[in-house]
């Protein structure tokens, strides 16, 4: 059973697959027509659990955790590898599990993680839904729309740039708002929705948010000292470190270049502010806006452009014979399916039924 409730409908079990022993929720059919659905950083698989139960009756949701997060087994990320040990991990599950061919979704980081899946399995991926996903070029230390690293280390991106105040609440478990902007029952409200939205199960979605395994070599990660600005540069484990663009290696190639190519649904809000060209958790946004000191200027360290860029691969992907698809939900932050679930569940089934 899940250490966080669950609604009823939900299934939660623990699947030991070839790699790893993964925590999985799931509901729907057993035999039904499987979706895949990959949840982002600093949460769970918690987070989904209203998007699966409103599913259509001949599918079947199956949502993991991720290494690194909620239940699965405590195994370090090797982020030298980019989304390699994710990608290799839910690969062992569909293949545990017997699935063949599924839909797969992901959120932030985990749309991260799915143009990675797309990338080294396309035929085994029937739809893609991306939803408010992070750049496929990683997050930060990148400019321009082919994803150009702005310094050769991949400074400004990986564990070094993360709020160390923030990782010490998250490491404390802290559920209260006294610390402030640090407090991560704040960071969700003020950042994962657009205030004054509240979820109504915000406390399960907090413990999801804290379940995530905090340390040197786990969140944010480890880093280096750099010559460049902003002075830290990734290191070689933890999550933020293997979405840094200086580990994309040739994922946006693969993926691009994939045959065949699933049809993709991209669902973001106009009002994010984690995943945008001007994100506030983006090094290049905080010099700009004087946050960060000594910021050397938009030729060497720009915001990085993350919805630019995004939609250019999807260009790319539809000019090499894909087809996608952007919607853009008014009044919405980061999380369009917890924020405007009706309108967000009418896109992703017609997408899920007419692909």
């Amino acid at each position: 059973m899940s250490k966080i409730p669950t609604l009823p409908g939900i299934t939660s079990t623990m699947v030991a697959t070839s790699r790893l022993q993964m925590h999985v929720l799931s509901s729907g059919p057993a035999d039904g027509e499987a979706v895949l659905f990959i949840h982002g950083n600093a949460s769970s698989a918690t987070f989904w659990e209203e998007t699966m139960l409103a599913l259509p009756a001949q599918f079947r949701a199956i949502a993991p955790d991720l290494r690194g997060y909620g239940e699965t087994e405590d195994l370090l990320i090797d982020a030298t590898r980019g989304c390699g040990d994710w990608v290799d991990d839910l690969i062992a599950l569909i293949d545990t599990l017997g699935i063949d061919r599924c839909h797969a979704v992901g959120h932030s980081l985990g749309g991260v993680v799915l143009f990675n899946l797309i990338a080294a399995v396309p035929q085994r991926i029937i739809t893609a839904t991306l939803v408010a996903p992070g750049s496929p070029y990683g997050f930060g230390g990148c400019k321009g729309l082919n994803g150009e690293l702005c310094w050769p280390d991949g400074a400004g991106s990986g564990g070094g740039t993360v709020n160390q105040a923030f990782v010490e609440r998250m490491a404390a478990g802290d559920t209260t708002e006294e610390a402030g902007n640090a407090a991560p029952r704040v960071v969700m409200n003020t950042f994962y929705w657009k205030p004054p939205f509240r979820p109504a199960r915000e406390e399960a979605l907090l413990a999801s948010m804290l379940s995530e395994k905090v340390g040197p070599q786990r969140y944010p990660g480890d880093f280096k000292p750099s010559p460049h600005w902003p002075g830290v540069a990734p290191g070689v484990w933890g999550p933020i470190n293997a979405i840094s663009p200086l580990y994309v290696g040739d994922a946006v190639e693969r993926f691009v270049a994939a045959e065949p190519k699933p049809p993709i649904l991209w669902v973001r809000g106009a009002d994010d502010q984690i995943v945008s060209d001007m994100s506030l958790f983006d090094v290049g946004t905080l010099g700009q806006l004087g946050i960060l000191p000594d910021w050397p200027g938009a030729d060497a360290h720009p915001p990085q452009p993350m919805i630019g860029q995004t939609r250019a691969v999807l260009e790319r992907y539809a000019a090499a014979g894909g087809r996608f698809r952007e919607l853009v939900f008014a009044e919405c932050g980061h999380t369009p399916y917890i924020e405007h679930p009706d309108q967000f569940n009418a896109a992703f089934h017609d997408h899920l039924r007419n692909r």
